[in-house]
């Protein structure tokens, strides 16, 4: 089959609101939108890292509107969405984090549940066609620590407060969208509305604390060794741009979809090729050949649950989106890792950004 490249005359001129822009895969997808000629208005919370890949590519000019709301402000999301009017909503404001979600559950809770409703409910007025993707993540599924992965119709669940609530989340949508999407007279027939769920994405620019890549970059930088809490964790590891291009061709799939049921509005798993699935011990060893040091084991077996196996079945979004996966895994991590090590030598974020991003749209065009 041919795998179709993002279609720039789509996204040009296309009003596009972006919450979550703030953040890391916020901040990329900001600007590939910019890139593609979108009119972009992003709404989030300010960033919550210091430093942020936001501010250091200067995003918030390239914008179109940058708003800055809490989800838990329905009035405000009701007036910026009836200000912005979107052709297509891309929803990545989030609590993303399994750590911070055992300190804070019903924050995780209140912004992954709640919040999500009240965009929904906030776009409910809107009077033309709006494509809506729904970001989740691949720890929606009731992990049984399989050896195969999880296809987009086995049974959610999660055990931390962060797994649990995007699993409800999940539920919460599905549930709006069959209920408020339609052609009744207690329903909008404007909104299309599907779900995307990724697996662990790394890339330059992400500089959260308790996330394996900048914890790494940062002890890199500081000559220091790799603190590994979970090494022999395995993850489906995959480079930030790969299911942001997934969210892309999605909602291009589903703002362009004709006849009474949108086939395209339903939840799509994104994720690497099976040879990216490795141990986080992988991870960082293959790192260290981009960049020279260390690791030491600081397993805890009393520290809070983490799964220790993840794997996602893409066959859906390769068979009805055309998409698949770019760049193998050790591609993925020298990008990565060259990324930060070009910054701590001095180079520009926004030009390390750009070349990837135009690395990756010629591996689209290919």
């Amino acid at each position: 089959m041919s795998f179709p490249s993002i279609n720039a005359d789509f996204w040009r001129g296309k009003r596009v609101l972006l919450t979550g822009h703030t953040g890391f895969k916020g901040s990329w997808l900001a600007l590939w939108l910019t890139q593609l000629g979108a009119e972009a208005h992003g709404l989030a919370l300010t960033p919550d890292t210091t430093p942020s890949l936001f501010d250091q590519l200067d995003l918030a000019p390239r914008l179109a509107g940058h708003h800055l709301l809490d989800l838990a402000d329905a009035a405000g999301l009701a007036a910026i969405a009836a200000e912005v009017q979107p052709e297509v909503v891309l929803h990545l404001a989030a609590q993303p984090l399994v750590r911070r979600s055992y300190a804070d559950p019903l924050g995780t809770w209140a912004t992954n549940v709640q919040g999500s409703l009240h965009l929904l409910e906030a776009l409910k007025p809107l009077q033309q066609p709006c494509a809506v993707v729904m970001v989740t993540t691949d720890k929606v599924y009731a992990n049984q620590e399989w050896d195969y992965g999880y296809r987009e119709d086995d049974r959610l669940g999660g055990h931390d407060p962060y797994s649990a609530s995007k699993a409800a989340a999940e539920i919460a949508i599905a549930s709006w969208r069959a209920s408020f999407c339609g052609d009744g007279s207690h329903q909008t027939p404007h909104l299309a509305i599907a779900t995307a769920r990724a697996g662990n994405v790394i890339g330059g620019g992400d500089w959260s604390a308790d996330r394996i890549v900048p914890d790494a970059m940062r002890a890199l930088a500081a000559g220091e060794p790799i603190a590994l809490r979970n090494p022999q964790a395995t993850r489906p590891w995959q480079h930030v741009l790969e299911p942001l291009g997934g969210y892309l061709f999605l909602a291009e799939k589903l703002a362009t979809a004709h006849g009474p049921a949108n086939s395209f509005a339903s939840a799509f798993n994104f994720g690497p090729a099976l040879e990216a699935n490795r141990s986080v011990q992988a991870l960082i060893e293959e790192a260290l050949q981009h960049w020279h040091g260390s690791w030491r084991d600081l397993s805890d077996p009393s520290a809070p649950h983490e799964s220790g196996r993840l794997h996602l079945q893409i066959d859906k979004a390769h068979h009805q989106l055309g998409w698949r996966p770019r760049w193998p895994f050790a591609a993925t991590v020298a990008r990565t890792v060259n990324w930060y090590r070009a910054v701590q030598e001095g180079a520009s974020p926004l030009e390390c950004c750009l070349d990837d991003l135009t690395c990756y749209q010629r591996e689209l065009d290919r």
